[in-house]
């Protein structure tokens, strides 16, 4: 017997080929698509303007996948971290951070991560798996779904998901081809109609994809670059042994993106080990004429990794040498840490076979 096809691992081009190898024109495809991504709709005979006969043929060979019934943590400062049961019984992790005026999802991209950065709990799961895009999509038509359907009294943000960030498990460039079909459906109109500039993706830097996610996209990019020297990144994230910092920073000056557009460089801050200010004043040098904004991140702590923040003063002189230096610098508090859903904390507690 044939494999029925998840329709939503396609994109709206995608489903026009996949209709007209069925023998129907093309504007069947954009129909479906048109459908799919609609709040509530589970079953191929809510698509009334599809043809009945259609209906059928697409009952038969094709499916329409949701995640249902999420394991909820919440939060107490407001974010919500949910877990997705995958079909193989794995559990991926998605967090909703809410604020007046937005409500931002992080994503994950794949089961588990192979980066192994030394500060970042994902990485003590190892790779299992990259997520197809319905994967990547279902989780924001989960959440989507959940703020529907949550009492007003409970709610923070909007009745929406208005920003998107690939910054949960695993690394989103070494799963690029099917990323940059979910980043498809995610931003198409037809689909679930995100505006292009809501929409991040972050790689730890993997160099030589950097180009053909920008030729292929013009979502945000975000590099998480937690070092200046290429000595202690190699130490922090092993894939600085493969892509150094000139190799990535010279990628980052050649990155193809709309003109006013900047990236985004992710700088966690460890307590004497990349906060000093020889190292600001080295980061506003790397970073010189490169069209960006810096994200400075205090570290939130494990017990069971080895590192520390630096104090709010330490971080606040870090900041003001790159101010001097004319540069955009945010400090952000991660939230979501008492439910392990902060950056660097998804760790998929709840495999199989791993212990809570």
């Amino acid at each position: 017997m044939t494999p029925q096809t998840d329709l939503k691992n396609y994109t709206l081009e995608g489903l026009v080929r996949f209709v007209e190898g069925l023998g129907q024109p093309a504007f069947r495809g954009r129909q479906i698509m048109s459908w799919l991504y609609r709040p509530g709709i589970t079953e191929f005979d809510q698509m009334t303007d599809i043809a009945k006969k259609f209906r059928e043929i697409l009952k038969e060979k094709t499916f329409i996948s949701n995640f249902t019934d999420p394991i909820l943590e919440r939060s107490q400062d407001g974010c919500i971290k949910f877990g997705f049961h995958l079909e193989d019984g794995s559990i991926v992790e998605s967090v909703l951070i809410p604020e007046e005026d937005r409500n931002t999802l992080c994503l994950s991209s794949q089961v588990g991560c192979a980066m192994n950065c030394s500060f970042c709990l994902t990485g003590t799961m190892g790779f299992a798996r990259n997520l197809t895009p319905a994967e990547m999509v279902n989780q924001v038509c989960a959440v989507r779904d959940f703020l529907l359907a949550e009492p007003a009294e409970n709610l923070i943000g909007p009745r929406e998901v208005t920003n998107l960030v690939f910054m949960g498990m695993g690394e989103p460039l070494n799963n690029l081809d099917n990323l940059l079909t979910a980043l498809s459906i995610l931003t198409e109109p037809k689909g679930l109609d995100f505006t292009k500039r809501k929409v991040t993706v972050s790689t730890c830097g993997i160099a030589p994809k950097l180009k053909k996610l920008g030729e292929n996209s013009t979502v945000n990019l975000a590099i998480s670059l937690h070092a200046v020297d290429d000595a202690t990144r190699d130490l922090l994230m092993p894939v600085n042994t493969r892509y150094p910092l000139d190799v990535l920073l010279e990628a980052c000056r050649t990155y193809p993106m709309p003109k006013r557009r900047r990236i985004m460089f992710e700088y966690i801050l460890l307590k004497g080990i990349n906060d000093s200010d020889e190292q600001a004043y080295e980061l506003a040098r790397k970073l010189h004429k490169i069209p960006c904004k810096i994200n400075l991140l205090p570290y939130n702590e494990s017990p069971l990794l080895p590192y520390r923040s630096p104090t709010p003063e330490r971080v606040l002189a870090f900041q003001k040498i790159l101010l001097d230096k004319h540069f955009s610098v945010f400090i952000r508090t991660s939230r979501g840490s008492d439910i392990s859903a902060a950056c660097g904390q998804l760790a998929g507690k709840n495999q199989p076979g791993k212990s809570s």
